[in-house]
């Protein structure tokens, strides 16, 4: 009987957790159905009639190629972190090494320093490249992500023995195959763990667009649902439209690899 009634006050408390968690997300569906003017007026509880008016806003003020442009950086960055990540995390796993923990303590030192600090050296080096008012400062920026290479080299830890490697060294085999045959399928489960956190990170970034982007054909998503409306008016129902319409595709990642993501956090956690 005590058994049951733990149950019931589990699932009643997760059930009241995701109700809190999803209500927002809600709300953001019922506000983009209205004008700005009736937002204001209070917390809607019922649609209205306005939804395809303000996508038509969103629109016609140039979503479809920003959305492209927030993908073409997303995916872009996804790939390009996950490889290098992956090669960086394996190298620090499985080849010995001189000064190889002081180059992962210099990894993990990375991450302990705000990004905001080096947006101007940044900005410099992407200037001297010539590759200021382009989309690559938002691409390459992902590409040395200390945390990418933290995560993988402790993923690969315990999802890769090293006795395969050495077994396919014994058998003739190179170190790129052995790489991309025989280790790259065990990191599949941290690899998707990670394309997720990138994906997510790289499409909501906001502050590198803003710093290097200055032609309304380069923005991106976060940048461009703050530029909508005019001199003016702000319209904040068209905005709250655009960042409906903004998450489909990390709601349609988080469904798809939903099951990955939660068997690499918990593979990346325990090693052995």
């Amino acid at each position: 009987m005590k058994k049951k009634v733990a149950k019931i006050l589990a699932a009643a408390a997760l059930l009241l957790v995701s109700l809190i968690s999803l209500y927002p997300f809600f709300t953001m569906i019922l506000m983009s159905t209205y004008k700005t003017e009736e937002i204001f007026k209070g917390i809607p509880f019922l649609p209205s009639d306005y939804f395809m008016k303000n996508v038509s806003i969103v629109m016609e003020s140039g979503f479809v190629r920003t959305y492209i442009n927030s993908l073409i950086i997303s995916v872009s960055a996804t790939i390009g972190c996950i490889l290098i990540s992956a090669m960086a995390g394996y190298a620090l796993s499985v080849y010995p090494f001189k000064w190889k923990k002081a180059l992962f303590s210099f990894v993990m030192m990375t991450m302990m320093v705000p990004s905001q600090i080096g947006i101007i050296g940044y900005m410099i080096e992407m200037k001297t490249l010539h590759l200021a008012g382009t989309l690559w400062p938002m691409i390459l920026l992902w590409l040395a992500c200390g945390f990418g290479a933290f995560w993988m080299t402790q993923f690969i830890q315990g999802a890769l023995p090293i006795e395969i490697v050495e077994c396919a060294r014994i058998d003739g085999c190179g170190e790129l195959k052995i790489f991309f045959r025989i280790a790259f399928p065990c990191m599949i489960s941290g690899i998707t763990t990670l394309a997720l956190l990138i994906f997510l990170w790289s499409w909501n970034s906001y502050l590198v667009p803003l710093v290097f982007v200055n032609s309304p054909k380069l923005y991106t998503i976060p940048v461009y649902i703050r530029s909508l409306g005019n001199a003016y008016r702000t319209d904040y129902a068209a905005q709250i439209t655009g960042l409906l319409l903004a998450t489909i595709p990390l709601i349609l990642m988080f469904i798809l690899g939903s099951k990955s993501f939660i068997k690499g956090l918990t593979a990346g956690a325990v090693k052995g």
